[in-house]
């Protein structure tokens, strides 16, 4: 930052610790505009951003609000500024100075996110802002905003998105383990990332385990794995075994899993169904029957020869693009042919 325009920020944060919020807004909004009229972007940043921050920790959500979209419309679109690793910290100083209950918020974000995809690497947003964004959402409790920016984000969303997911689940009925345990599965594995699939279903179980002490477990082990059996929660091994069915990519084995069972997940088709005939066609291969419940016409197809022929599924080579965006039953034995390898 130039001296100059420090002592343009100087001058107006002093205007503004005096109170004088409107006088230092507008000034601050004129100032910035010579600079961006003049094609000098990186000034007008440094007024803006720094503009914008004194105003929003004020109090002044709407004034900051103001400068906080001039900087991304004026400077960083029209700019045409790089997704790079000093511009996006500068966002993210801004977006964590907003107050909660400022509108402008949701729709800086928004435009962050925008901005992100236009001039970054991913269409879907930089993972960096969509985790910063996701990050905030989840410390105000804001559960479906934070899911939205967390499945987008990076490595570390993935811990952010289980605990907001277990806090839910612990404050609704046990048996419902698997539910809150699906929404970060699978999401992640619709959006080809079984990575974080796999991290975040471990991280759920462990929690699980440990915080439920008397609950039984069991586990099983081959030659390549090893996995946590919970005989109480059918539909959480389900989705344990659908983890290690995925990069395998055999439409003979997830037709297997899906048979075996089947009268669980006919408890979940409203919430599953979907999701799982996506994952079905996306891992492996089976193509997603027209009309009808996704999950009872791609199992209809799967046994009782309905819905329509599934392509014959080919082997995995590579991560999947991602896509555009109970009651309490005793668990059966395992699928005698099934392997865990």
């Amino acid at each position: 930052m130039s001296a100059k325009i420090a002592k343009t920020i100087a001058r107006q944060k002093e205007k503004i610790a005096e109170g004088n919020f409107y006088e230092a807004h507008q000034q601050l909004r004129v100032v910035a505009s010579r600079y961006v009229k003049a094609g000098d972007h990186k000034n007008a940043a440094d007024i803006l951003s720094n503009g914008a921050v004194l105003l929003l920790n004020a109090g002044q959500g709407g004034s900051g609000g103001d400068l906080s979209m001039m900087l991304l419309n004026d400077v960083y679109n029209k700019g045409e500024w790089e997704c790079g690793k000093e511009n996006k910290e500068r966002l993210v100083g801004i977006l964590r100075a907003f107050p909660r209950e400022e509108p402008t918020r949701k729709r800086f974000i928004q435009e962050m996110i925008g901005w992100s995809g236009k001039f970054g690497e991913l269409e879907r947003g930089d993972p960096e802002l969509h985790h910063a964004a996701g990050a905030v959402y989840a410390e105000e409790g804001e559960a479906y905003e934070a899911e939205r920016h967390l499945l987008l984000g990076t490595a570390a969303s993935v811990l952010i998105l289980t605990d907001l997911h277990y806090t839910w689940y612990a404050a609704d009925s046990p048996h419902l383990a698997a539910t809150y345990a699906s929404r970060s599965v699978f999401p992640y594995l619709v959006l080809g990332n079984l990575a974080s699939a796999s991290t975040a279903f471990q991280l759920f179980t462990s929690r699980l385990s440990s915080t439920n002490p008397h609950l039984f477990t069991q586990s099983i082990e081959s030659s390549k794995s090893e996995i946590r059996v919970f005989p109480s929660l059918p539909l959480l091994n389900f989705i344990s075994l659908l983890l290690l069915a995925c990069p395998k990519g055999d439409s003979g084995l997830f037709k297997q899993l899906a048979k075996h069972y089947a009268v669980h997940l006919k408890e979940t088709q409203d919430l599953w169904g979907e999701a799982l005939a996506n994952i079905g066609e996306i891992w492996f291969g089976i193509r997603i029957p027209k009309g009808g419940n996704p999950l009872f016409d791609m199992m209809g197809s799967m046994f009782f020869g309905g819905g329509g022929t599934p392509k014959p599924s080919t082997p995995r080579s590579s991560t999947p693009k991602p896509k555009p965006e109970v009651k309490k039953v005793e668990e059966p034995a395992p699928p005698p042919t099934m392997d865990l390898d």
